[in-house]
């Protein structure tokens, strides 16, 4: 979830919703892709929900959090989806005859400065494939960091701290919904044991 302040540009969301509402599969329901804190605190009521994957983007801690992670002066992390990889993660169907209301209250709490690039991304289900859409971030992106040294990304989980909490809790709080779904993601239980350096202090 962002804030009017966490990205370093402005896009225009209402453009960028329009567009993908012009995308949108002509009278289908809406599938939307969850990887992070879309997992555990998705705010909408799912018609039905499916663990699924996706190929050609993974999930990274890349993204800076000015507001709700972090702040101005020490800004946090929080997690993108970004080229390369596979990702596994849920995703969530939502009734056509609700779904666009239910969009808006999802771009509100995602897309209020269109940090994001939201692509309709095929994805594969135990059920069969979906086209469902997800929030991406691109890597020229101001609020992209890069690759983050082990000893800075110590110092964020170390100090950086939000409105809705810190970095660190957000880490272990989608490690542990991944590892309640049996969702291996080797970065995030590498970035765990980074973290528990901070509890041996």
């Amino acid at each position: 979830m962002h804030t009017p302040d966490e990205a370093l540009t402005l896009r225009d969301p209402q453009a960028l919703l329009a567009q993908t509402l012009r995308d949108w599969p002509a009278g289908s329901d809406l599938w939307v892709f969850g990887y992070a804190s879309l997992i555990w605190r998705p705010e909408f009521a799912a018609d039905e929900t499916r663990g699924a994957a996706v190929h050609g983007w993974h999930r990274a801690l890349r993204m800076r959090s000015r507001i709700n992670r972090g702040t101005p002066e020490r800004p946090g992390l929080v997690f993108a989806l970004v080229a390369g990889g596979s990702c596994r993660g849920v995703v969530y169907r939502i009734a056509r005859s609700r779904a666009e209301r239910e969009l808006e209250r999802l771009w509100l709490r995602e897309m209020p400065t269109g940090v994001y690039d939201p692509r309709w991304l095929p994805c594969r289900t135990p059920a069969g494939p979906v086209r469902a859409l997800a929030f991406t971030l691109d890597r020229a992106s101001p609020a992209h960091t890069g690759v983050i040294p082990d000893g800075e990304m110590l110092e964020i989980l170390r100090h950086a701290r939000g409105r809705y909490g810190s970095t660190l809790e957000y880490l272990l709080e989608t490690a542990a919904c991944l590892r309640e779904r049996g969702i291996r993601d080797r970065e995030i239980e590498r970035l765990e044991r980074l973290a528990r350096r901070i509890e041996a202090r």
